[in-house]
């Protein structure tokens, strides 16, 4: 099968299965297993965040392991977890073990992430711009399938007891089939596309990295805008725990349906995402920043307000196209602010503080909600999305 595909194909289908494995772990797999092991709100959303707090620890000192080995060798560590962590989960029965296994899993995506992009360029050659665009479409469908294909195995027939550990188990364990599939065909495509790579050593990416973050606290645009999509990321995070739960505990949905309600959010983020890009090219960035904050807040407010499926689903695009605003413009923003500079580290640091947003969403929702209902904490967190918007506006000069 190797043989047949090309190196880009092979890459792509890496992609492809490694977020597919890793989705299929979390939404909404993830906050139902943490429920079901007893574990309360604010524990849901600390399980939910913990992997994305890994990420913010390690993926700029991943990109510094690639300048030493090679991307290549650095990219199949983060594969290895991929395969590997998935099955870890089928000896959990308590939510401490489960934490542990989180922060680990975490490593998956926040070795691989940042240099299977590079692994990508390298293959490209002088299409570069146009093969990361569809190698960041075929992962981001690998991610759109993982949620209603968990949320289809944890399903029971109407009137049925809710999921049992085996169906836990059955996701976790298909989980790492995929991540399986991911590190095999790797193994032979970056085998076959292997060479010598430059190693720059620790101390130039510590250098690089300390410049990066002067370059990005030094202009506060950088920094708001970043925290722009960093808060946007905050209700993201709070949702990817709590709407699964929202949905099958208050609005007496299942799990096949909860499952779709974050899948829909996600379908009509990558179909209007390249629409906006266009747009905020041609109009400017920060209107479409804006609107989208606001979309996001609106939405994001109203959800506890609906019990029905088609409303929640109809709030869901709503969130879903207001993420689409924010992230096309957000990081293109930050990108003319820097154009003049060395802006590869700043772009490093940017993903650093949305990666932040992303952690601290389930965290801070789980805490309001252990002591609040869901209408209070999310009218909380809109507030707070709310009040970011005129500090944009007045601060960042597009």
């Amino acid at each position: 099968m190797l043989k047949v595909l090309s190196p880009f194909t092979a890459l792509c289908t890496v992609g492809f299965f490694a977020r597919l494995s890793y989705a299929l772990a979390r939404s909404p797999v993830l906050p139902l297993f943490a429920l079901y092991l007893g574990a309360g709100p604010e524990a849901i959303g600390f399980a939910v965040g913990i992997s994305t707090v890994t990420g913010i620890f390690f993926k700029l000192p991943s990109g510094a392991l690639s300048d030493v080995i090679g991307r290549r060798r650095t990219m199949l560590i983060g594969l290895i977890v991929f395969a590997v962590m998935p099955f870890t989960y089928l000896f959990v029965n308590d939510y401490h073990l489960l934490i542990v296994i989180r922060f680990i899993h975490g490593l998956a995506t926040a070795v691989y992430g940042p240099v299977s992009m590079a692994v990508v360029a390298d293959v490209a050659g002088t299409k570069k711009g146009e093969m990361l665009s569809w190698f960041s479409s075929v992962t981001i469908i690998g991610n759109l399938l993982g949620a209603p294909l968990g949320g289809f195995i944890l399903h029971r027939a109407p009137g049925a007891a809710g999921p049992s550990l085996g169906d836990f188990q059955t996701a976790y364990f298909l989980s790492g089939v995929a991540g399986l599939m991911s590190l095999v065909l790797a193994l032979g495509v970056l085998r076959e596309g292997s060479r010598a790579e430059k190693h720059n050593g620790l101390r130039e990416a510590y250098r690089k990295f300390m410049s990066g973050i002067k370059e990005v606290m030094s202009d506060r645009r950088v920094v708001i805008t970043s925290s722009m999509e960093g808060l946007q990321n905050m209700t993201v995070g709070a949702l990817e725990a709590f709407l699964p739960i929202y949905a099958v505990t208050v609005a007496g949905l299942n799990e096949f349906q909860a499952g779709l309600l974050w899948g829909v959010q996600v379908v009509i983020t990558v179909l209007t995402k390249p629409i906006m890009g266009k747009t905020s090219d041609r109009y400017g960035r920060k209107p479409l920043i804006t609107a989208g904050l606001v979309l996001c807040a609106v939405s994001f407010w109203a959800i506890p307000l609906l019990k029905d499926f088609y409303l929640l689903s109809a709030a869901a695009i709503v969130f879903g196209l207001g993420e689409s605003f924010v992230t096309s413009s957000s990081a293109a923003l930050v990108a003319d602010i820097c154009r003049e500079k060395h802006f590869g580290t700043a772009m490093g640091t940017f993903g650093t503080i949305f990666d932040i947003g992303h952690a601290a969403g389930p965290i801070v929702a789980g805490f309001l909600l252990a002591s609040h209902g869901y209408l209070f904490s999310f009218s909380v967190m809109t507030a707070v999305l709310l009040l970011a918007v005129p500090l944009f506006i007045f601060t960042v000069d597009a």
